[in-house]
């Protein structure tokens, strides 16, 4: 596999307003570079950490899913974010994994935020998403899921990158930062992190922090907490084959099955 250029935008987020959430982000996305094969929206990019799936939630046939095809095709980019979807009458925190042929992939959010009650609006999934992308095997996830290493511990080095989106409060910003670099040290891979700035409709401060961490678990973006930032990172795939090779703590890991 070859070097790979990523985006991150790191913004606020208009409170349950999907309208004013995708124009703003039209506007992000023209100043992406052209060489940049894959862009990542925060968390529930369109409404903000909204409770409120009943009033906000759209069939993956709806208007923000065909926002997402239109932007990825005419940029010929991938784009990443997550959306409130309705589903057999259930309510998902639904990552979309947007093409740019139009063909998408999608991971549920696995561990459902409790402290916010989010488990009693929305149903949490069990599938992970792997997506390979120019050689680049990517896993994803969102928030929450960052506190639990199990899920996404890197068995037989399954994947290249993992990616956390987020709308992550200020407040637990230092568990942000520590548990992004526990993931790429402990799974010999980069992470990247893309939260959201600003205050959201319940009072909530977030700072970002968004960022790029090499396996070694070193910060290689410049994202700046609290300031709006559409940055572009490329990985380096010989630093990632050659630490792997040089440092092999992956044939030591433990066996295990999650229930």
């Amino acid at each position: 596999m070859d070097n790979i250029k990523i985006s991150i935008i790191q913004t606020e987020l208009v409170w349950e307003n999907k309208i004013a959430n995708l124009k703003h982000f039209e506007a992000c996305l023209k100043q992406v570079p052209k060489e940049s094969k894959l862009v990542i929206l925060p968390e529930m990019f369109t409404t903000g950490f909204s409770m409120n799936p009943k009033i906000f939630a759209e069939k993956v046939t709806g208007n923000s899913v065909d926002w997402m095809r239109n932007q990825a095709a005419e940029l010929n980019k991938n784009i990443v974010g997550s959306l409130i979807i309705e589903e057999d009458e259930k309510y998902y925190n639904r990552l979309i994994w947007m093409k740019p042929n139009g063909e998408f992939e999608s991971y549920d959010k696995r561990h459902c935020f409790r402290y916010a009650n989010e488990h009693l609006h929305y149903t949490g999934g069990s599938e992970e998403l792997i997506i390979n992308l120019n050689g680049w095997k990517i896993s994803c996830y969102i928030c929450y899921d960052l506190r639990f290493p199990v899920w996404s511990r890197n068995t037989n080095l399954k994947y290249d990158v993992a990616l956390y989106i987020a709308n992550w409060p200020a407040i637990r910003s230092n568990h942000w930062n520590t548990l992004l670099q526990a993931r790429a040290i402990e799974n010999q891979s980069y992470v990247v992190g893309v939260n959201r700035i600003g205050k959201d409709g319940k009072g909530f401060e977030h700072s970002g922090n968004s960022c790029v961490i090499d396996p070694q678990g070193i910060t290689i973006s410049k994202t700046i907490p609290n300031e709006f930032s559409l940055e572009t990172i490329t990985l380096n795939s010989e630093k990632l084959i050659n630490y792997r090779n040089n440092f092999p703590a992956s044939i030591d890991n433990d066996n295990f099955n999650i229930c």
